[in-house]
């Protein structure tokens, strides 16, 4: 009982963390007059990413890397077959030019990329596989050239990044406050979900892979989901695809880029099966907005999605 409130507090202590963090960040951030611009892309961009890095670091440090890729693959296929599909069910999803040929293809060579540097045996001969603090350079590299990219186009087309716009400004010792208080919640949080999600596999006889990519994923995803679902039945669905597709970059560059350069990540040949599966995602979502010339992702296509995502959790699980 004990591990499952481990889990579960866990689990909601770092998305209210996260949310404190970025709010106390974006208020100090806003103080020295940073527009809401670069807040959204980077105070923000970096904070909705802070549950898996908090989960991905513990982790690593814990010996417990089939968690911290599994919680990275599993938030990634959770991204595209569960919250794109739930909001495409409710409300068709608009694709915008941009985000159909530049965004969803650079998500989709995220996974390549990790495919690439994790697989050494099979490319390299080596005896093992691992993604190596060189790797994880390498991927944060990848995740500068996208920050570029981002910066570039938002300029370029004087976007506004929305998720910056509902920042409240407070006083500066709340502000300092919330940071403190999200960065200590972002450390306890973490630590106590690693340690309740390994002895819960151990107790269920599960892999602790399995772990990141269904409870771990699916919990640190569930603001994305919310946030998803209330989009989609305002029929506001235009940010859905972007903050999914940034998060999917966010967390193969970023994320596992960090917690490589931290620790080196031993990667078992047998998560290629679930690498498959992101790419997969990636490539149907590509698909589905090049089809009949369509710029959208319909209900139908929601609802193969969905159907996708099940069969994987239940395969996995099963497994």
């Amino acid at each position: 009982m004990l591990d499952f409130i481990f889990l579960t507090g866990g689990i909601v202590l770092i998305i209210l963390s996260a949310n404190w963090m970025v709010n106390g960040a974006s208020a100090v951030a806003k103080r020295f007059g940073i527009n809401d611009l670069v807040i959204g892309l980077t105070v923000v961009a970096f904070g909705t990413s802070a549950p898996e890095l908090s989960v991905n670091i513990f982790s690593a440090i814990s010996g417990s890397t089939d968690i911290a890729i599994g919680t990275v693959l599993g938030s990634n296929i959770s991204n595209i077959f569960l919250i794109i599909g739930v909001a495409a069910v409710i409300y068709p999803i608009a694709i915008q030019n941009n985000t159909k040929w530049k965004e969803i293809p650079f998500s989709f060579l995220s996974v390549i990329v990790l495919a690439i540097v994790a697989n050494d045996v099979f490319i390299d001969k080596a005896d093992d596989n691992f993604i190596s603090r060189i790797d994880g350079i390498v991927l944060l590299c990848f995740l500068i050239i996208f920050l570029i990219y981002t910066f570039g186009m938002a300029k370029k087309n004087k976007i506004k990044d929305s998720s910056a716009e509902q920042i409240k400004t407070m006083p500066l010792r709340k502000a300092i406050l919330f940071i403190i208080m999200g960065l200590t919640g972002l450390f306890f949080g973490g630590k106590y979900l690693i340690e309740g999600a390994v002895n819960i596999a151990d107790l269920l006889g599960m892999s602790q892979k399995v772990i990141g990519l269904t409870i771990i994923a699916i919990g640190t995803s569930l603001p994305e989901l919310a946030t998803s679902i209330v989009a989609a039945v305002k029929k506001k669905p235009d940010m859905i695809i972007g903050n999914v597709i940034g998060s999917n970059i966010f967390n193969v560059f970023f994320i596992l880029g960090v917690t490589a350069t931290i620790k080196p990540l031993p990667f078992d040949f047998s998560i290629n099966f679930d690498v498959g599966v992101a790419i997969l995602a990636s490539l149907l979502l590509f698909l589905t907005t090049v089809t009949l010339g369509r710029k959208k992702i319909i209900r139908s296509e929601g609802i193969i999605f969905l159907m996708i995502y099940i069969s994987f959790i239940t395969y996995s699980i099963v497994k």
